[in-house]
């Protein structure tokens, strides 16, 4: 899979999980995808403060992105 795929494929992992965040006042962006194996996003609006965004980051975010890029190991927010 090219990088291009590769991103592709998480964009359209983020795009299925954004109307969640964005229903609570939230969003997320994708900054990088390191080493093909590493995504780091950014949570943004109501996500920055939340105190479950670890817990979303880990069982919505990550867990949606591996249903698409099985070969991504971890996803890590950038304050």
């Amino acid at each position: 899979m090219t990088k291009k795929e590769l991103q592709s494929k998480v964009e359209i992992a983020l795009d299925e999980i954004r109307p969640f965040l964005q229903s609570d006042g939230g969003d997320i962006k994708l900054l990088s995808i390191d080493d093909g194996k590493i995504v780091k996003v950014q949570l943004e609006g109501a996500c920055v403060g939340c105190t479950v965004n670890q817990m979303t980051l880990k069982s919505g975010v990550e867990m949606t992105i591996k249903k698409h890029a099985p070969q991504i190991e971890s996803v890590i927010n950038v304050e």
